[in-house]
């Protein structure tokens, strides 16, 4: 089965799967696992991201042993680079400029999350270059509500 282009991108395989869910507190505070959250156009309940394209961020569960190998380590935590919400199953990247559902809340997917110059502290010597194109994404909130560990995550048709 074939289409446009623009069909194609909107494609998935089937739905992805929240796999966690994590707030910062404060700036260059460790982040803190949580279960469930809230999501509003503020961002998620207890994060210190700021209103607007860059409220939420998401990574790849799949990446995370990408960038492992990348930096020669045995393994990357989710923890470790900071993200809100580790996602496995669907390619993020793929839903650039698109809306994604998890739960009850539709995230604006706005663009990639290039890594900081602190991962180079957290993950060595190279770890900058090594989480490049792996980073994952930002999102603003469109629709608020509550996400959980375990919930669907499924691309929303444009419009």
């Amino acid at each position: 089965m074939q289409g446009s282009i623009a069909e194609l991108m909107a494609r998935a395989a089937g739905p992805g799967r929240i796999e966690a869910i994590f707030v910062r507190p404060a700036r260059k505070e460790p982040p803190v696992s949580v279960q469930s959250v809230e999501a509003s156009a503020a961002g998620l309940t207890g994060d210190h991201a700021r209103e607007g394209m860059r409220a939420v961020t998401l990574i790849q569960a799949e990446h995370l042993p990408v960038i492992a190998a990348l930096a020669h380590l045995d393994s990357v935590t989710a923890e470790d680079l900071r993200r809100n919400i580790v996602v496995s199953g669907l390619n993020l990247l793929a839903f650039r400029k698109h809306r994604l559902q998890l739960g009850d809340v539709v995230l604006d997917i706005t663009g990639p999350c290039p890594p900081c110059s602190r991962m180079e502290t957290v993950l060595g010597f190279g770890g900058y270059n090594a989480m490049r194109g792996h980073g994952g994404v930002y999102a603003a909130v469109e629709q608020g509500g509550m996400l959980s560990i375990g919930d669907a995550v499924t691309n929303l048709p444009s419009g």
